[in-house]
C-alpha cells in the first residue's frame, strides 16, 4: 500500500514497507499532527477496507506523553484498543494541536468510528505497537513518522 507521494514533498502520505512477521509504516505530513493521521489511516487500510463500513460515532481521546513518538505510540494503541474492545475502527482521524514541551506532551485526537463488523479485512489485524525504532520527527520536507506494529 503506498500513498499519493514520495517522502520530501508537500503533501502528506504514507507505504508500507517490507518487514518480517510484522507491518511497518512509514508516514509523512507538513505538520506532526498531519504525520499522526497519516500513519493512522495506513495501519488500518493495511488490514481493512472501510469503504462499505457502517459509522457509529465519533471518539475523542487525549493522549499525554514525554516526546513525540511516544504520542504517536499512544494514538495507535488507542486505535488497537477500540478495535478489540468496542469493535470499532476509524474511517476518518482528526488531530488537534501538540501542546506542551519538554517532558510534557498533549494531543486530542477525534476519531470518526466505523463498525469493525462492517469493514472487510484485507489483512492481518493489529495487536500491539512495537516500541522499536518508533519515530515521529521534523525533517527539511516536513515531518516523518514510522511504526512496526505486531500482528
Amino acid at each position: 500500500m503506498d500513498g499519493q507521494q514520495p517522502a520530501g514533498r508537500s503533501a502528506g502520505g504514507h507505504r508500507s514497507v517490507p518487514h518480517t512477521a510484522d507491518l511497518r509504516v512509514e508516514a509523512w505530513a507538513p505538520t506532526a499532527e498531519g504525520c499522526i493521521g497519516e500513519l493512522v489511516q495506513a495501519v488500518v487500510g493495511s488490514f481493512a477496507d472501510l469503504a462499505e463500513a457502517r459509522p457509529v460515532g465519533e471518539r475523542d481521546c487525549t493522549v499525554l506523553a514525554a516526546s513525540h513518538p511516544d504520542l504517536l505510540a499512544g494514538v495507535l494503541e488507542e486505535v488497537v484498543y477500540r478495535m478489540d474492545a468496542d469493535g470499532e475502527l476509524p474511517v476518518e482521524v482528526a488531530v488537534g494541536p501538540i501542546e506542551g514541551r519538554d517532558g510534557a506532551r498533549r494531543v486530542t485526537v477525534r476519531f470518526r468510528m466505523a463498525d469493525a463488523a462492517t469493514a472487510e479485512l484485507v489483512g492481518a489485524v493489529p495487536k500491539a505497537v512495537s516500541l522499536h525504532d518508533l519515530h515521529l520527527g521534523a525533517g527539511p520536507d516536513g515531518w516523518i513518522c514510522r511504526v512496526t506494529v505486531d500482528v
